[in-house]
């Protein structure tokens, strides 16, 4: 659909749709850019509060994966105000409030429509050094892999909402979800990285082929070195797995190598769709040891090296 549109070029432009980048970044002087996002979606778990508390951290998520961060942002709203109650939109917003305050973020405006099914999420303008900027476009050949977050949202509240999900492992997932990236983001700036992006709607797999061929190598991923919530596994057997997950199996094609040993389940975590995953962080292996300690240090969710780029095929992701 967007190829009807004109190639967009700016001096100024620093990052575009063109690599398929986490946000937009456009430089207003020579020490200052823009970063410019925007995300919403339909309700990830019941409860009102935390829904807006993880709509709003992934909202802010992008920012952070440029390297950025973020200063203000817009509530977007779709809410049935007819057929819910006030108070349940009151706690959307409260949970994103809370979680805006938490990453220094100032809430100036917003928008909303009444709408069947509720929709919550924020645009977020974040600033970054114009020659600090962290793209997804920068992995070179014989980098390392660091993941920030464990995987598997998708499958977890996939499987709450059919009453299959202990509630401790929901609440986990949750608190999971709910955690900025900020802390992933300061580390990048202070460690020096060459390439990251946020885990979200394309699974772990998809992103990571976005990040490969924007980069212009492959990557290999091992399988068995990526952290993964409690029980996910298990709860992909049992057939909680989501449409989303097959259709990023199918964007990737033949630019996704299974080896034999890699189970169904373990793919289909791979594959699932994340809302508010960790940053996945390219950089050498000269500076792997530094950038795991400050994740450490950080008390990010998770700090674990999951795969190495290789010169190949553009894109090209072989599993472990």
């Amino acid at each position: 659909m967007l190829r009807q549109f004109p190639h967009i070029a700016h001096p100024d432009l620093l990052v575009g749709i063109q690599t398929r980048d986490d946000a937009g970044v456009f430089r207003v002087r020579e020490d200052m850019a823009l970063v410019q996002t925007v995300d919403f979606f339909t309700p990830i778990v019941d409860d009102p509060y935390w829904y807006g508390a993880i709509a709003a951290a992934n909202s802010f998520s992008d920012v952070y994966a440029m390297g950025g961060t973020p200063l203000t942002a817009l509530n977007l709203v779709c809410f049935p105000i007819e057929l819910a109650p006030a108070e349940m939109l009151a706690d959307i917003l409260r949970g994103g409030y809370d979680k805006a305050q938490e990453a220094g973020v100032l809430i100036v405006g917003g928008h909303s429509v009444d709408d069947p099914e509720p929709k919550y999420g924020m645009a977020v303008t974040g600033v970054v050094h114009p020659e600090r900027v962290v793209t997804n476009a920068g992995a070179q050949p014989g980098d390392l892999l660091v993941l920030t977050k464990p995987i598997g949202t998708g499958i977890i509240t996939t499987a709450a909402k059919f009453d299959e999900c202990p509630p401790d492992v929901l609440e986990e997932a949750i608190r999971v979800m709910a955690t900025l990236n900020r802390g992933a983001a300061e580390v990048m700036q202070e460690v020096g990285v060459h390439a990251a992006t946020d885990v979200t709607g394309f699974g772990l797999l998809g992103h990571l082929h976005q990040m490969a061929q924007a980069s212009g190598v492959a990557f290999r991923l091992f399988a068995e070195q990526v952290p993964l919530l409690p029980e996910v596994e298990r709860l992909a057997q049992q057939g909680n797995t989501t449409r989303g997950g097959d259709l990023n199996r199918e964007y990737l094609g033949d630019l996704l190598q299974f080896a034999p040993g890699v189970s169904p389940a373990k793919q289909q975590v791979l594959l699932d769709p994340q809302t508010s995953g960790g940053l996945v962080i390219a950089l050498s292996r000269e500076r792997v040891d530094l950038l795991l300690d400050a994740l450490r240090a950080r008390q990010t969710s998770c700090a674990a090296v999951i795969g190495e780029a290789f010169a190949g095929t553009p894109g090209l992701l072989q599993v472990e």
